[in-house]
């Protein structure tokens, strides 16, 4: 690959997203309990329904109506959604305990609304990132940096995403890049962890950062990653992963984020080379243990 990791800190984004099921209460639990585990940045989401949807998907009924908050697909999305003062409030009870708050975008109104926040970053979803009068938007009229998702995307369209960055020589600067494979739980056979290495062997020089946004189960896939490059780890994050909805099941509980920052922190610990030929814990081994042979006269 031609690329020597520095491997720093991960960063681990706890993925609230709308787990909060439209509860403003739930939502500021679930940014306390992300920061217990450890996680750098609680991230939520923020959709205007009525620009995002057409008039037959607003109005179509929920793919499936268990996980539904409403009788329409539309009412279902306008029900989990919270105002414009509640992320506000939310941004604001987050970094007063510790943590970092951050947002996924979907639209015009809401990137215009969280862009009012100012957060460190805004994330466009995997199904938004060729949308690019959203992209322009985020681009040109904000400050922070830009976490994009590579789900469901040609590498043609990844390749665009990121020359309409260089337009403005903002990539290297701005842009961080993530693996990912969208699905609801994701089975392990399509992580495909390797794309981290041509994202890294295409991109490395030209984005700021690779990170990945994981939809599988378990905690050993984000390991990997990690070890593959990724500088960003980002996780749906629920209470109760028995909740109505359709990312709970996908989600980690706090036994596995607490888990998931433990290992990651660990294993940036372990990442490195021999400081010399025979560390100080393997020197009292070494003379108790080690062979010697015994001279011939």
């Amino acid at each position: 690959m031609g690329f020597s990791f520095d491997y720093r800190k991960p960063l681990v984004i706890s993925e609230i997203g709308c787990n909060h099921m439209g509860d403003f209460g739930i939502a500021k639990e679930l940014i306390k309990l992300s920061k217990e585990c450890g996680a750098d940045y609680a991230k939520f989401q923020k959709r205007n329904a009525r620009e995002l949807l057409t008039e037959e998907q607003y109005n179509s009924p929920h793919p499936t109506p268990y996980n539904s908050y409403g009788n329409t697909y539309g009412a279902h999305r306008e029900f989990l959604e919270l105002t414009w003062e509640q992320h506000a409030d939310l941004k604001t009870y987050a970094e007063s305990i510790g943590i970092g708050y951050a947002t996924s975008v979907w639209d015009m109104t809401s990137a215009h609304e969280i862009i009012g926040l100012k957060p460190d970053f805004i994330k466009v979803p995997s199904a938004c990132n060729n949308n690019y009068e959203m992209l322009t938007l985020l681009r040109d009229g904000y400050a922070g940096d830009i976490h994009i998702s590579s789900g469901m995307t040609t590498l043609l369209e990844i390749e665009e995403i990121v020359a309409f960055f260089e337009e403005t020589n903002q990539a290297q600067t701005r842009l961080v890049l993530y693996n990912c494979t969208s699905g609801y739980p994701v089975p392990f056979k399509d992580i495909c962890l390797l794309e981290i290495n041509r994202l890294y062997d295409i991109y490395g020089n030209r984005v700021k950062e690779i990170g990945f946004s994981g939809h599988h189960l378990g905690i050993a896939a984000d390991i990997a990653a990690y070890t593959l490059g990724a500088r960003w780890i980002e996780r749906h994050f629920t209470k109760d992963r028995t909740w109505k909805g359709t990312d709970h099941a996908a989600s980690l509980e706090v036994p596995g984020l607490q888990k998931l920052v433990r290992d990651l922190h660990h294993i940036q610990q372990a990442l490195t080379y021999k400081s010399t030929e025979i560390l100080d814990i393997e020197a009292e081994q070494r003379n108790k243990l080690k062979y010697r042979k015994t001279p011939t006269v």
